[in-house]
């Protein structure tokens, strides 16, 4: 079953269960898969492959963790705590991240393979450790362990 399909059978569980912020959420997924799918030139009825659908997924995540932060910044947690709940929805749906030792494993390899040492071309490797891991590993982690390296 695809993920666009799995989304879809549990929203119809979530509907069954009365689960309102699960409901809203995923239903909020769907219009975004889309949306997706029209900006891909396809029909919005049309389902999207397993990695455009994760594509969307991150985008909702990194969107629900920027509202967080925002709304804290703001002091309205009654807000945050709302998009924490749609965030621990969310996050189940994706697949397990890298492990960090592995990112590193990857990150020092491809130095080496650049030869880079100036710190002014961590942009560089950063770019090649993404492209690498294929959307498996975090950008947050990335940057992280690229910075560590320098």
């Amino acid at each position: 079953m695809s993920i666009h399909e799995d989304i879809r059978t549990q929203m119809v569980v979530a509907m069954k269960a009365k689960d309102s912020v699960r409901l809203e959420t995923l239903r909020g997924l769907i219009s975004s898969f889309s949306n997706e799918s029209v900006t891909l030139g396809r029909t919005p009825k049309d389902q999207l492959s397993d990695d455009e659908a994760i594509a969307v997924i991150k985008r909702a995540v990194k969107q629900r963790k920027e509202a967080i932060e925002q709304f804290r910044a703001g002091n309205r947690e009654d807000l945050a705590e709302n998009e924490e709940k749609e965030l621990a929805v969310l996050n189940p749906l994706l697949p397990a991240a890298m492990p960090v030792e592995e990112i590193e494993k990857i990150a020092i390899a491809k130095q080496t393979e650049l030869g880079l040492t100036d710190k002014s071309k961590m942009g560089i490797l950063i770019g090649a450790v993404m492209k690498e891991t294929a959307g498996k590993a975090d950008g947050g982690d990335v940057k992280k362990i690229v910075e560590n390296l320098f």
